[in-house]
């Protein structure tokens, strides 16, 4: 197969379709990386993913298609709960890993798959590369230039709403359309914070910088949720506030809420003493950024600026999930390390189970990761 990277995608639910099998198909990649294998627990789930995209091998156990020679690199599309075991045995089998959001649920997860990855020289690249956007790059520029003068707080979060219960993939009848949601509700690693606040978080942190403290409230507002007749208990949290400390008077709210929101997804609102920027707009006014122009050409929003988001993914679901795995794919081929890295992905996941602490215990908690945010523009 020469240089292209064989990738094995690790379960073929609705991230693993949208996200890696739909986009990994296309003949625009296939000088770069292949499918080399799907697995998914499910029997005949992974079967039928490698017949309808042309996959070379399916199995049903994780450990198969980490013995299979052809897989250089896996993108874990498993619940968010198996993500640190399934990383480590990636890494110990020297396969490089792309985590979809998000990669683990304890920092000290995080830190051993960053330490075990860097004694083997594996490539981790973890999702959402949110830093990957212009607009955030700029909005990161602009606030290190002073334009909103001294920053006083800002804000970002996500409603979990009943998303995933509606997604095409799950409504259908054969095994590729079927897939069950219920893991979103229960823990570990369940609830909107792991599986939507994680946008706007790496948003406002890749922006800001690390934070040095968090506390906050939470519980679970809804206990049980309904999927096609059949009732499921939730135990995931899904109503959570947490603020966060940046020093010297600055804060943050972040939130993952059942429902409502404040804030334009995926984004981070933040409030100066000389202005505002809300979306993409800076006092009311158009942020411009390098290829804005060509954003709103294509009518695909920050999506069509990323580097691997052309011709027929600009249109497709979950087009910045595979610009996340084709930056892993730059790494292992020519060396090129990507900005969606794992240390991010640890500080990020540090504030959920730091706030998480802070909500049971009453008491105000100290971060102790940090990460190196990426230049502005």
């Amino acid at each position: 197969m020469g240089n292209r990277v064989g990738i094995g995608v690790v379960g073929a639910g609705s991230i693993g379709i949208r996200a890696a099998l739909d986009h990994l198909c296309l003949p625009d990649v296939q000088d770069r990386c292949y499918l080399a294998a799907v697995c998914d627990p499910v029997p005949g789930r992974a079967k039928a993913a490698a017949e309808k995209y042309g996959v070379l091998a399916s199995y049903e156990s994780y450990e198969d298609l980490l013995a299979d020679d052809r897989v250089d690199a896996v993108t874990l599309g498993s619940p968010i709960g198996v993500h640190a075991e399934q990383g480590l045995l990636a890494v110990r089998a020297r396969k490089h890993v792309h985590f979809n959001k998000t990669m683990t649920t304890t920092a000290a997860e995080a830190t051993q798959l960053i330490d075990e990855a860097a004694a083997r020289g594996v490539r981790l690249v973890a999702s959402p590369g949110q830093m990957l956007r212009p607009l955030n790059r700029r909005i990161r520029w602009l606030v290190q230039e002073g334009a909103l003068g001294r920053i006083a707080w800002a804000a970002t979060g996500a409603a979990f709403g009943a998303y995933h219960e509606h997604e095409g993939v799950r409504q259908g009848d054969d095994v590729l359309s079927n897939i069950n949601p219920a893991w979103y509700w229960r823990r570990p690693g369940g609830g909107p914070l792991y599986d939507m606040t994680v946008y706007g978080l790496h948003a406002l942190t890749g922006i800001l910088g690390p934070a040095k403290r968090v506390t906050g409230m939470s519980g679970v507002a809804v206990a049980e949720r309904e999927f096609r007749g059949q009732v499921y208990p939730c135990d995931a949290h899904d109503n959570t506030f947490f603020m966060l400390d940046y020093g010297d008077s600055t804060y943050a709210l972040v939130y993952g809420a059942v429902a409502g929101t404040l804030t334009p997804f995926g984004q981070a609102t933040i409030f100066g003493t000389s202005g505002q920027i809300i979306g993409n707009t800076l006092n009311g006014q158009p942020i411009d950024y390098p290829g804005r122009s060509e954003a709103e050409a294509a009518n695909a929003g920050d999506n069509a600026l990323l580097p691997h988001v052309v011709g027929p993914h600009r249109g497709m679901d979950e087009a910045h999930v595979f610009e996340d795995i084709m930056q892993l794919v730059d790494w292992v081929r020519e060396g090129i390390p990507s900005i969606a890295t794992a240390e991010h992905a640890r500080h990020v996941i540090e504030i959920f189970e730091a706030g998480y602490r802070a909500a049971e215990s009453g008491q105000t908690q100290d971060l102790t990761t940090t990460f190196d945010p990426p230049d502005g523009l």
